[in-house]
């Protein structure tokens, strides 16, 4: 027997609703009346057998990895994986590597090696970026502090005229100080 799909009531009429299932709450909904020509509502009487409820396509017991620990617990003849996908991706990657050596099948990852390829890919480019951030960031340090020793060294040159100028106020003012006494 083929599974029924059970789609939102009008789902078919507005994209924005999407294809989950929700219950069927209006007064006049025919839907919900379970009237001939409409879409079928869930009901108890549409449930899998109970020896294949919860099972894989394939037949096997999906469990839902988090740790290396939980991986080491997997029965690889009657369970499969699926990697939480809270997981940061190097423990994923690791979880992925541990799989692969066991022979566990891993439900939600299509092609372990593509993805681990790109994985590395992807951090090595990260790594790239970052050095070259890191150098960008070096060379403006070295360039703020030669502008830092070209302005005190410009300062100590003012600072050295404005001393001589104030110096020859006070010698002008001492003569003119002298000639009014």
């Amino acid at each position: 027997m083929k599974k029924l799909k059970f789609t939102r009531q009008d789902a078919h009429k507005k994209v924005r609703l999407g294809n989950k299932w929700r219950k069927p709450k209006g007064l006049h909904s025919k839907m919900r009346l379970s009237k001939k020509g409409y879409n079928k509502s869930v009901s108890i009487g549409y449930g899998s057998p109970k020896n294949t409820r919860g099972l894989d396509k394939a037949g096997l017991k999906l469990i839902i990895i988090k740790s290396l620990k939980d991986l080491e617990k997997i029965n690889v003849k009657k369970e499969c994986v699926a990697v939480a996908k809270t997981i940061g991706l190097r423990k994923k990657v690791e979880i992925l590597k541990q799989a692969v050596k066991k022979s566990i099948n891993i439900v939600n990852v299509k092609d372990i090696d593509k993805f681990l390829k790109d994985v590395e890919e992807k951090i090595k480019k990260s790594k790239e970026e970052k050095e070259k951030l890191k150098k960008k960031k070096d060379l403006r340090k070295k360039e703020k502090e030669k502008e830092a020793e070209k302005k005190t060294i410009e300062e100590k040159v003012e600072k050295t005229d404005e001393e001589k100028k104030e110096e020859e106020k006070k010698e002008k003012d001492k003569v003119l100080t002298k000639g009014t006494e």
